[in-house]
């Protein structure tokens, strides 16, 4: 019957252990492993461009696929950049010039990562977000990559450098100081130049300045929001775990106890 008895104990610990250590693991966010780029959960209009360019290169060009795919991210692009590079898209889309149709979303893309660059210096002392929009940013240059490495492979690789360098400005919060790096918006304004000049003058663009946008207020990073309680290298968010460390070794405590009166 003791035997038994802690079998079930061992059984009924072993559980508990197990569970804990899962909603641990959950616990902790991915930022505390790796310092990346992280998840940019994909860009909205440079997905829309790569489908467009795809419906455009089909024999004969599918225009009117292309214009549904493009309805999808028009409302964004004229909350943030005016209706003017909806209008030249849609027009080109009209008029069935498929080189007008990817020449201004490409233009879309490049106003884009002005935006995202442009709002993290904004937000520069709050990491979370910046590094949010950076990755966001890069995506949007993923998309616009090839046709950069098609003109200039060796430009092409300092851009990345340049989005790395973006990057490592951005600091590192750490994890209670461990690991801390100070972040430098400096670093990282000269980074922005080089990018949105280059970029500029690559894609033919008279200017990268956007007045119809503002992504801390009609943005709000939810992801962000929502995550910032896993965050931790703020030490609040360690009472979770402590709780759940002093449960697990109250557990044990009960566990031993029960196997010395055995």
């Amino acid at each position: 019957m003791i035997l038994m008895e802690g079998e079930g104990d061992v059984k009924s610990f072993r559980f508990f252990f197990y569970i804990a250590m899962i909603v641990i693991l959950n616990l902790i966010p991915l930022k505390a492993f790796a310092y990346s780029y992280g998840n940019p959960n994909e860009e909205a209009v440079a997905e829309a461009y790569k489908q467009m360019k795809e419906k455009l290169n089909e024999q004969p060009p599918n225009f009117a696929s292309a214009k549904e795919i493009f309805e999808t991210v028009k409302k964004e692009i004229d909350m943030h950049m005016g209706p003017e590079p909806s209008k030249a898209v849609l027009a080109a889309i009209e008029d069935k010039d498929r080189q007008a149709v990817v020449e201004n979303m490409e233009k879309i893309l490049v106003l884009n990562i002005a935006r995202r660059l442009e709002n993290i210096e904004k937000n520069f002392d709050q990491y979370d977000t910046s590094k949010r929009l950076l990755a966001k940013a890069f995506a949007t240059y993923e998309a616009l990559s090839p046709v950069i490495q098609g003109k200039d492979p060796s430009l092409d690789k300092q851009l990345r450098t340049e989005f790395d360098k973006a990057l490592q400005s951005l600091g590192n919060p750490g994890l209670f100081g461990v690991g801390e790096k100070k972040s430098d918006i400096n670093v990282f304004k000269k980074s922005k130049e080089t990018i949105l000049t280059t970029l500029q003058k690559q894609f033919g663009l008279k200017s990268v300045k956007i007045g119809h946008f503002s992504e801390s207020a009609t943005e709000k990073p939810d992801a962000v929001q929502k995550k910032e309680w896993t965050d931790l290298s703020k030490a609040k968010n360690w009472i979770p775990l402590i709780v759940i460390a002093v449960v697990i070794l109250g557990a044990a405590l009960i566990y031993v106890r029960r196997r010395k009166r055995a």
